[in-house]
């Protein structure tokens, strides 16, 4: 099993880096601001949009450090969280009932029914941590039956790759030769 996990992970690749300098946008039911504490909670259909980033939940919990750095805590019955790799036309999508995101880390941990995919790869277990800067994914199954019935194990569901083609054949040279001769004339058209 820790063999599959570490093919999964050597799959993840880093967040876009283009979200960091994009605006952070919030929607929710209700707001509540602490600004001695600079924290903001955020409650009923909660989503959270930087750039290709996006979190939603139930109930969320923005933090902001003296750096301006943003970290966040989403609950829900499944909370949910994507962002696009970097350099690539894909995304990395995860579900728990927590979703802890620290913006300084790049670093997600998922609670509780936790499950990430990454294009038709798929690893499931009681908690889930993905750190983005160093590629590596951590999963732990709970240990215990679960009350869904559940044995507490990780599961992963890793698709085969495509075999590489062999290299296209580079196109013959052309070459110009006299041994063609001058082009016809053209014959008048039909009547």
């Amino acid at each position: 099993m820790a063999l599959m996990l570490a093919v999964f992970a050597v799959g993840a690749a880093h967040a876009e880096k283009a979200d960091r300098e994009k605006p952070i946008n919030l929607e929710a039911d209700r707001v509540s601001v602490d600004d001695a504490k600079q924290i903001a909670t955020f409650e009923g259909r909660v989503v959270l949009t930087q750039g290709t980033l996006m979190i939603s939940g139930d109930r969320m919990e923005v933090r902001q450090d003296s750096e301006g750095f943003k970290s966040g805590t989403t609950w829900g019955k499944l909370a949910y969280f994507k962002q696009k790799r970097e350099g690539y036309d894909e995304f990395i999508e995860g579900w728990a009932e927590r979703i802890e995101y620290d913006g300084r880390a790049d670093k997600v941990q998922m609670f509780n029914r936790a499950s990430m995919k990454k294009g038709s790869d798929e690893v499931r277990g009681n908690y889930i941590s993905y750190d983005a800067n160093t590629e590596f994914f951590q999963v732990t199954g709970g240990g215990t039956k679960a009350a869904d019935g559940a044995d507490g194990r990780v599961r992963a569901v890793l698709q085969p790759k495509p075999k590489d083609r062999p290299a296209a054949q580079p196109p013959l040279p052309l070459t110009p030769t006299d041994a063609i001769g001058a082009p016809r004339e053209a014959l008048p058209p039909p009547r």
